[in-house]
């Protein structure tokens, strides 16, 4: 005799334009609806569906992509049912098989913002840092810009609101913070995050023969250097990498 069926997590399949499927998980990236788009986009891309020409995850929800001249939208409709059925009630991220260490410096000119982003988050600029490095981060997402990593999720007390005024631009590298998570800038960008570190190091690197060196679900793990550090490990110096090294786990 089998038990009951293991129920999948909350979620919402939906039409998106003329060749895309959405199935969301959440409207905000909590760790349950984190969890089930990683674990769907990973059931997903095992398959290798013929019919879906593209698989784009994001922070709690994946879209599935196809072409309607030859596929009907039912039948990703029942792909993803498919799919969803094999979850399970699971909200634990899948374990990671990469671990990146990051050198990053934090404060003074490299996060000039760190002072007034630590005070938020209920804590002193040091006791700020130390949370960064003793979190548990993951790449939860890519996207804005080619290459770009969302990292988290931070512990609740930074659940801090974006600016209420852009910063016209923050460097190549700059790590900010908002909404628990963490986001390496590749390229000089504007921004409505704090900026509370830098690294020398690129996600995405056009000279490399693997230009994007994030994957969804890797583990980050943040180590702190000085400025004059930094300037040492520019990315020039090391075809983008800034000191950062990639560690295998499984």
């Amino acid at each position: 005799m089998t038990g009951p069926k293991a129920q999948t997590p909350a979620h919402e399949i939906l039409p998106l334009g003329q060749d895309g499927v959405l199935v969301r998980f959440g409207r905000k990236p909590d760790l349950s609806a984190l969890s089930a788009a990683q674990r769907f986009q990973a059931v997903i891309a095992g398959k290798q569906h013929s019919e879906i020409t593209e698989v784009a995850p994001s922070l709690a929800s994946v879209l599935l992509r196809f072409d309607p001249g030859t596929t009907p939208r039912a039948r990703i409709k029942v792909i993803a049912q498919n799919a969803l059925a094999e979850l399970g009630p699971n909200v634990d991220l899948p374990a990671p098989t990469r671990r990146w260490h990051l050198p990053v410096a934090f404060g003074d000119d490299t996060g000039p913002q760190l002072a007034e982003a630590a005070a938020l988050a209920g804590l002193t600029q040091e006791a700020a840092v130390r949370q960064m490095v003793e979190a548990d981060l993951r790449v939860l997402a890519i996207g804005f810009a080619p290459g770009q990593p969302y990292i988290g999720l931070l512990p609740d007390n930074w659940n801090l609101p974006r600016l209420s005024q852009l910063t016209p631009k923050v460097p190549a590298g700059a790590l900010v913070v908002a909404v628990h998570q963490l986001v390496l800038f590749c390229n000089d960008s504007t921004t409505g995050w704090r900026q509370i570190g830098q690294t020398g190091f690129r996600p995405f690197w056009p000279r490399s023969s693997t230009p994007f060196r994030l994957e969804i679900g890797d583990a980050i793990r943040i180590e702190p250097i000085s400025q004059t550090d930094l300037a040492a490990l520019g990315p020039e110096a090391t075809d983008g990498l800034g000191g950062a090294r990639l560690e295998a786990l499984a």
